[in-house]
């Protein structure tokens, strides 16, 4: 069955606006947790732009859903997912003047460095996943540094389907499409789980939902820009469900 987590750092980045205590995304999490998500993601940067050191404590002590910690593979990161333990941390680029993740990480070409922060949060019981374009290089890197989970980055493909009007039949979009059905296929064939994320919206996700072996998508922005207006527990629980019928189509 098809999993959907929830990416929450927007609604810390509200609560920073005005350096306040509210929304407060402990209470988003279990707001999504009662839509309907199977996870909750937030992504600790090193500029503490949205997610502070203090929610990601309290998330994982104060609600029984899936974390999943975004991170760069920092030593300092390395050292916050040790002691903290979440069920999952995705190592993904990071740079100080970008508004979002603008790529996958380069796994093949810092393979040692990653290898070692794979084990020691290995070490430390965390399953660790990567966020990587659709490429095969890439996903053959990840297999070679010990990750359990590819997450391949669906931007390219969610820009191609806005570009085009969001025709999903548009030849750009299909072309996105199938690199990553072909990157999910070799993340399955070397053994490793195939999630997806990124610019995923409730327009464009049931094509990607459909795709063979996709294990679970991550979605923020789209569903707490629909919260604004829906509320959270409703934004979750609707791509939920376009998500599972997707998926039900599709097998």
């Amino acid at each position: 069955m098809i999993e959907l987590g929830v990416n929450i750092d927007h609604v810390a980045t509200l609560r920073q606006a005005r350096r306040t205590y509210e929304p407060d995304p402990v209470w988003a999490a279990v707001e999504a947790h009662l839509g309907g998500a199977d996870g909750i993601t937030v992504h600790l940067r090193e500029d503490r732009r949205h997610i502070q050191d203090a929610d990601v404590r309290r998330l994982k002590d104060l609600t029984q859903i899936k974390l999943n910690l975004e991170m760069a593979a920092t030593d300092e990161m390395v050292g916050i997912a040790c002691g903290l333990k979440p069920e999952m941390a995705m190592l993904v680029p990071e740079g100080r003047h970008e508004i979002t993740t603008e790529g996958g990480l380069d796994v093949a070409g810092q393979e040692a460095r990653l290898r070692d922060v794979v084990a020691r949060l290995a070490d430390a019981g965390i399953v660790t996943s990567v966020f990587i374009d659709a490429e095969l290089p890439q996903v053959e890197a990840a297999a070679r540094i010990g990750a359990r989970v590819c997450e391949i980055h669906t931007g390219p493909y969610a820009h191609a389907f806005h570009a085009r009007g969001r025709d999903a039949e548009a030849p750009a979009v299909l072309a996105e499409l199938d690199k990553v059905r072909l990157a999910g296929q070799a993340i399955r064939a070397l053994g490793m789980r195939f999630n997806a994320g990124h610019a995923l919206n409730y327009y464009n996700v049931q094509p990607m939902a459909r795709l063979p072996g996709v294990r679970e998508l991550h979605i923020g922005h789209a569903i707490v820009s629909r919260a604004v207006f829906v509320g959270l527990r409703e934004a979750v629980r609707e791509m939920k469900q376009l998500m599972r019928e997707a998926a039900e189509r599709g097998e």
